[in-house]
């Protein structure tokens, strides 16, 4: 922290008493769901200070302690930007040093709302199947200990406190994309249970409430020269600021606990949350039309040498594509939300990726590929074969993923590729067998392919994947017309 900049402090009085846990308390959260929630608070009154929760290490906590836990959101638009500090935080609890601390937080009867961003792998669960991998070393770890290690092992554990209280549960509240993330996170954590004590299993089945929701805001990881550009512009130094694109969206399905009456939620209506009886249409509109295309400009951008998604969109190339992809591939493959034009949506997602004040790096998305794939490509592909609609490039970027997964990029250079299964997708692409054997042994990766669906892609994903190889990607792109 330079010398002469004092630190960001709170401005607005002392902090909001906590109703909402959050676990996973990243930059996403941050700049989405914490300012929904500090809005809604403002506007309605109520308990809803928020109580952040980092499971893996201390850093978040230590950058906002001395800043007592608030921050400063920039959003950068095309042409202007904007700031506002955020002080909706009221504590920030280290899981690994202090998880006594965090289940007390959990099962505080004031505790209303324990939302989540885990991303996919910190569901513990198959992401071919949805259901919880009673084999993951996480939950191996929860079944033998009482002091829980993964994110369903406190969810899991404080609920059992609460039933132990005679307290209502808390609303589980996912905010990942992950396709019926409320379904899904309810699925694991009573599976879970189950395995713990099925009376508790039972409860939380007829007393518990997950809705599911779908979450669009595009936050760029933070950079330590953005920290400096902002203590440069603001003359006060923020160690934990968030950055993010203007456009935001949150769909909830509006299914509280109805014990918390009135209390049981923020009025989040009232500052532009959707609250309606089904998420899933909106679910599948965002995890296929916008993380679908982020997956496809990370693989493919990234393998044709771009650092981040601006600068794949402004390459000639990948706009047409992304068109095509779209209408041909995806658009098809849903029903549309109620009263959402698909096509708008389309060009609406293509100027937000062509935003040059979003610097969103292609190897930041890339990451965790394994987990993100059977639910942005695979489910769109499955669904066209099945209906015999194109797949050409849904295909291409399968393709594009393997070379990427693999640990190597098409000149040859290494990629520092972060995944649950990194050791195992490198140990495919490092085995000297020929392309078609290296495609075959991705495609018999159960975890992520479906035999049916492997076997029907083999041929078209082995042609590309030689095709990008050989040819690279714009030529390939272009070849899809």
């Amino acid at each position: 922290m330079p010398a002469e900049q004092p630190r960001l402090t709170r401005q607005r009085g002392p902090a909001q008493k906590p109703g909402i846990v959050h676990l996973g308390l990243g930059a996403f959260f941050r700049a989405f769901g914490a300012i929904y929630i500090e809005e809604a608070q403002r506007k309605d009154g109520g308990d809803w200070g928020i109580v952040g929760v980092s499971l893996q290490s201390s850093r978040t906590r230590d950058q906002l302690a001395p800043q007592d836990f608030v921050y400063t959101a920039k959003e950068l638009g095309a042409e202007a930007s904007s700031l506002r500090q955020v002080e909706i935080l009221s504590d920030v609890l280290a899981a690994r040093e202090d998880p006594e601390a965090v289940l007390s937080a959990m099962a505080d009867p004031a505790t209303r709302i324990v939302s989540l961003t885990v991303t996919e792998k910190g569901y513990c669960h198959d992401p071919s199947t949805g259901q919880l991998n009673p084999q993951h070393p996480d939950i191996a770890a929860d079944l033998k200990n009482p002091v829980p290690v993964s994110a369903p092992g406190y969810l899991v554990r404080a609920l059992a406190r609460r039933k132990a209280a005679g307290e209502p549960p808390f609303a589980v509240l996912s905010c990942d994309n992950l396709p019926d993330n409320g379904k899904l996170v309810r699925g694991v954590v009573i599976e879970l249970a189950r395995l713990i004590d099925p009376d508790l299993a039972t409860w939380i089945e007829h007393e518990g409430r997950f809705p599911s929701t779908m979450v669009d805001r595009i936050v760029p990881a933070t950079k330590p020269e953005d920290i400096d550009a902002l203590a440069a512009e603001t003359g006060r130094f923020d160690d934990a600021p968030v950055f993010h694109e203007p456009f935001r969206q949150w769909v909830i399905e509006d299914d509280f606990v109805p014990a918390f009456g009135t209390r049981k939620r923020p009025d989040l209506g009232a500052v532009g949350v959707q609250l309606v009886d089904d998420v899933a249409p909106y679910e599948h509109m965002k995890l296929r039309m916008l993380n679908g295309t982020h997956s496809a400009i990370a693989y493919l951008g990234y393998l044709a040498g771009h650092e981040t998604v601006a600068d794949t969109v402004a390459d000639a190339v990948f706009a047409p594509f992304l068109k095509a992809l779209w209408r041909q591939e995806i658009i098809p493959s849903f029903e549309a939300p109620p009263s959402v034009d698909l096509e708008i949506y389309a060009d609406e997602l293509l100027a937000r990726f062509a935003n040059p004040g979003i610097r969103h790096r292609t190897w930041q998305i890339a990451m965790d590929g394994s987990q993100k794939l059977p639910q942005r490509i695979l489910g769109t592909l499955k669904d066209n074969l099945a209906a015999d609609r194109p797949t050409s490039r849904l295909a291409t970027v399968v393709a594009a993923w393997m070379h990427y997964a693999g640990g190597t990029d098409l000149n040859g250079q290494p990629i520092d590729v972060r995944d649950p299964m990194v050791d195992r997708l490198k140990s495919i692409s490092d085995n000297p067998a020929d392309d078609a054997e290296k495609v075959a042994a991705f495609l018999n990766i159960r975890d992520i392919f479906e035999p049916d669906l492997a076997g029907v892609l083999k041929p078209s994903v082995t042609r590309t994947y030689q095709d990008l190889k050989t040819d690279g990607v714009q030529s390939v792109l272009r070849s899809l017309g």
